[in-house]
Formats: C-alpha cells, sequence, structure tokens
C-alpha cells in the first residue's frame, strides 16, 4: 500500500466534543487535511513538545522517550494504518540494534512520541481518501485552525491581559519559568503569547 507523508498543522479546542482536541495533519505534498478528534492529555503533551516547552518532571511520553533511549530503542516513524467505526490506529515502527520491531499505539500517543523523537508520521492512501478533507489551495489559510495555546478555552480574561501588561518582559519570563517549574501550562502559554507580541 502506498505510504502519504503527514504534518502537524493545527491543534484546537474541538467545538463538537467537550473537553476534547481537534489534531490536524496535513498531506505533506498535497492538499488534503486528516482531523483527529483526541483527549486533553494528549493534546497538552503534543503542545508542550511542539511549543518547546520543558516540564519540570518528565511526562508519561517524556519517559517513554527516556525509557527507549536507555535499551537502544529509536522510533523511525509512526504509521496510522487502520481507521474502524471512526477510530484511528497507529504503530509506532521502532528500530533496536537494527532489528525492526512495530508496536500498536492510539493514535493521540503516538504523534506525541513521533514529535518527541523527530520521526515521520504516515497513513496509507485508502485511509487519507476515506476521511481526508480536501481543501482548495485558495482555502488553505482561512481553514487553518487556531493553535491550541490561542483557543477560546486558554484565551486569557482582560482582566488577565491587564496584569500581563503591568509587567515587564524580564517578570514576565520569570513567571514563565515558575508557571512550567509548577506544571501550569495554561499560564505559561499566555505568559509567552504576551512575550512574543513585545518582542516580535
Amino acid at each position: 500500500m502506498e505510504k502519504v507523508k503527514l504534518e502537524i498543522i493545527g491543534l484546537s479546542y474541538s467545538q463538537t466534543q467537550s473537553g476534547a482536541y481537534a489534531l490536524v495533519l496535513s498531506e505533506v505534498d498535497g492538499l488534503r487535511r486528516l482531523p483527529i478528534i483526541i483527549g486533553g492529555f494528549e493534546a497538552q503533551a503534543i503542545a508542550i513538545e511542539l511549543e518547546d516547552m520543558t516540564p519540570s518532571r518528565p511526562l508519561t511520553h517524556d519517559l517513554f522517550k527516556n525509557f527507549a533511549e536507555a535499551f537502544n530503542v529509536t522510533v523511525k516513524e509512526v504509521i496510522i494504518y487502520n481507521l474502524k467505526e471512526g477510530i484511528f490506529y497507529a504503530k509506532l515502527i521502532c528500530d533496536q540494534d537494527g532489528k525492526e520491531i512495530e508496536i500498536d499505539a492510539r493514535t493521540s500517543d503516538a504523534i506525541a512520541i513521533a514529535v518527541r523523537f523527530e520521526c515521520d508520521v504516515y497513513t496509507y492512501e485508502n485511509i487519507l481518501s476515506s476521511a481526508g478533507i480536501r481543501l482548495d489551495q485558495d482555502d488553505i489559510e482561512e481553514q487553518t485552525p487556531t493553535p491550541i495555546k490561542k483557543t477560546k478555552k486558554n484565551t486569557p480574561s482582560s482582566e488577565d491581559k491587564s496584569e500581563l501588561s503591568n509587567l515587564t518582559v524580564k517578570e514576565l519570563e520569570t513567571q514563565l519559568d515558575k508557571a512550567v517549574e509548577e506544571e501550569n501550562y495554561e499560564l505559561a502559554s499566555k505568559l509567552r503569547d504576551e512575550i512574543n507580541k513585545r518582542t516580535s
């Protein structure tokens, strides 16, 4: 079967399922997108890695990476290989001392691990044909999902914004370090947005 390479283009709060997020993957050399509904924990795990945040203690997916590396296991790629009744199935293709090993995984976990190992994500043409959404070139920018840190749920209130606007960049950076250390990633996202707004 023909494999199609995918990339993460967005992570947004799901408007249809409470507490869930939509992870949007796009084919690298095409216009189709593959939306996958995932849980809040997995969305946070993906967002933290994409935003280069370092938690004070390893999250589950970080622990998996540390464990794998300790035993000389590398994740070479992730394949979303099946779709049954609206549920995507994925597997990790791993290498240990030249031996290839396949490990079954939930798609959300597989993507969270893929971003940590910086490995490619693939699916098969038949899955993309049945579950993918094709966009015209003109619609691409306007249809791009809002990143998780800018979603309605995580948007700072006007009170939060005014509090942050009273701080200097140095104070914001100090608070950002503290928020990451305390694993308060929602606050960390707000602080990072404010710092980026001022320094860009």
